[in-house]
């Protein structure tokens, strides 16, 4: 379709006339965005002045920048605890917002280890649709030809509860998927999911599981990308694959439904598309029966051009697992977003998730950026923070957020580091979630640290043709010295040739190697930390934690497996699935030189 070339756009030629749109959407907001911020904060304060909140700090109408950094301070969720839960129990008070509360947000269940419950308001589900509209049009500049089939994304929501003053409290993926927004969003050839929306609405995991599998197989030829939430998503995806193809062969040979979906609205719908196929059921047979299951998403999906799915942050560790399993497919990372609020964008999607850079949209609300520095103490009551456009290259800064929802200088907890700018909106690479700690004795290992160390441990792995699918940690003191245990679940793709004991205790030494000089100085001066110890479990035991973790109310879209554990029942369903232990035969190397 020819565009008017007045709607052309820096970020290239748009696909039709409604990316057009969207693309100088993106850059009119990015150009201007000082102003953009300046003016979302007014609005913000000037709607909210009544408030509770805002009165308590007596800011009196203004409605200024400098005025409201002077009079309110930067807080965390723990600060807003009691005005929450008054808000949870059923007082309509206008305490944060002057619009009414519309119903709360719980955010991821292993983020930081404690559910947050997010007050929110209807109209922020107009802000997160206008997100979600801008990220097809940017897609499209890199992938041409989207319009020309669909995509299968695995996409779920979970049964919300409700708190004791009756709000909903329920993920966000689960609030926008059951809004009007999605469920009667209008007909869009460059956004066509093979996943009806009777399966994605379906509470029950494994029918909509099942179903979304089916329609994907039956439209095999169809689908241009695969995707999920996050990358953890999609591989669970492919094991339910794995453990389930002969059932959904036999549905497609047959055109019958297997009797263990008896969601109605499923039911129904699925009669309109299951029809007897026994070549598609044969050539699913043919290839999930082959032990060999590398490459196997463009073996099914031959036509996929991407994997569309978060392989940022401790989403990382999946990315040698889906290559083996996709043969290579680039993973394309969109867009960044919270339960508090959603962020911005990746305006080059298929870079390499190493360099991924998510463009912060000044409109979604206002932020500030606090200057990031570990070596220093935390308990500065009035940090020096640093407006978006002021942000310096290369620097680290946490994220803290004033919504259009009620929350005013709110601490996100994400660390991120600023890689360059588009326009005037900078652009950031997502580093850590902050404080995911290890910790023994003085030692303190964060998220990042972690994973580093079981990157190149796992490097000794790759002789054997062995990987790490899985990880988790555990600071176990019950041992004098305390030491890390790490759990590996390994994906062994030649049992003949399997890593031995020896080749284990190796890579526990290369895991200490790659931990910090306090940790090693512990190791090896102090004797205040053990030996590190990898505990080897049965493969699916990471499939079975989060099944539990679902059992108890997190949500199959948002969770993510702990780095590290803490609570019993999951230490006793992990330590009854090892199949092996393993300690560092030596210590690490460590001198005074390097004492911080």
């Amino acid at each position: 379709m020819a565009v008017d070339s007045a709607l052309s756009s820096p970020l290239g030629p748009p696909a039709c006339e409604k990316d057009a749109k969207a693309l100088q959407f993106i850059e009119e907001m990015t150009r201007n965005a000082d102003a953009v911020q300046e003016t979302v904060l007014a609005e913000i304060l000037s709607r909210n002045a009544k408030t509770e909140y805002l009165k308590r700090f007596k800011l009196d109408g203004a409605n200024d920048r400098e005025t409201y950094k002077s009079k309110l301070p930067v807080i965390t969720y723990e600060d807003l605890q009691p005005e929450i839960q008054r808000i949870a129990n059923g007082d309509r008070s206008a305490i944060l917002s002057a619009h009414p509360v519309s119903e709360f947000l719980t955010s991821s269940g292993t983020s930081a280890g404690e559910r947050k419950l997010m007050p929110t308001i209807q109209e922020e589900l107009d802000r997160r649709q206008l997100l979600y509209s801008l990220l097809m049009p940017v897609m499209n500049l890199y992938v041409p030809g989207l319009d020309k089939g669909k995509g299968l994304y695995f996409l779920f929501v979970k049964s919300e509860t409700k708190t004791p003053g009756g709000l909903l409290a329920r993920p966000v993926l689960t609030s926008y998927y059951k809004s009007e927004h999605f469920k009667t969003r209008p007909y869009d050839p460059y956004n066509v999911y093979t996943s009806p929306n009777e399966a994605i609405l379906c509470a029950d995991s494994f029918q909509s599981m099942y179903t979304q599998m089916l329609c994907g197989l039956l439209e095999r030829q169809q689908v241009l990308r695969l995707g999920a939430v996050f990358a953890s998503g999609l591989l669970r995806a492919i094991r339910f694959l794995q453990l389930n193809w002969r059932l959904l062969a036999d549905d497609i040979r047959t055109g019958t439904l297997n009797p263990k979906i008896t969601d109605p609205a499923i039911k129904d719908c699925m009669v309109r598309i299951l029809k007897p196929d026994p070549e598609l059921a044969e050539f699913v047979s043919s290839e999930c029966s082959k032990e060999n299951w590398e490459g196997i998403i463009t073996r099914i999906w031959p036509n996929t051009k991407y994997l569309d799915v978060i392989v940022t942050g401790a989403m990382a560790q999946y990315i040698p697992t889906l290559d083996y399993y996709s043969g290579g497919l680039p993973m394309a990372c969109t867009m960044y977003a919270s339960s508090e609020c959603y962020f911005g964008l990746n305006l080059n999607p298929m870079c390499k998730p190493s360099e991924v850079s998510y463009t912060i949209m000044p409109n979604m609300a206002y932020f500030e950026f606090l200057p990031h520095e570990p070596t220093n103490s935390s308990g500065d009551s009035s940090p020096k923070l640093v407006d978006m456009v002021d942000v310096e290259m290369g620097k680290e800064y946490e994220l803290v957020i004033t919504t259009y929802a009620g929350l005013y200088r709110y601490r996100v907890g994400d660390i991120l580091r600023v890689t360059g700018f588009h326009n005037s909106a900078p652009q950031f690479h997502f580093v850590r979630r902050k404080n995911v700690l290890l910790s023994i004795d003085s030692d303190k290992t964060d998220e990042a640290e972690l994973q580093k160390a079981v990157e190149n441990a796992s490097k000794l792995l790759t002789e054997f043709n062995t990987s790490v699918v899985e990880y988790t940690s555990y600071a176990d003191t019950g041992t004098i010295p305390g030491h890390y245990v790490i759990y590996w679940e390994l994906l062994v793709k030649d049992q003949a040739n399997s890593p031995s004991g020896e080749l284990l205790n190796r890579c526990c030494l290369a895991m200490e190697e790659s931990l910090n000089s306090v940790y090693r100085q512990g190791r090896v001066a102090d004797n205040s930390i053990g030996p590190l110890e990898i505990r080897v479990v049965k493969n699916g035991t990471f499939e079975e934690l989060m099944d539990y973790a679902i059992s108890r109310g997190a949500s199959i879209n948002q969770y993510k497996v702990p780095r590290c554990v803490n609570f019993t029942p999951i230490m006793e369903l992990l330590d009854s699935r090892v199949v092996s232990a393993h300690f560092s035969p030596a210590l690490p190397h460590w001198t005074p030189e390097r004492r911080r």
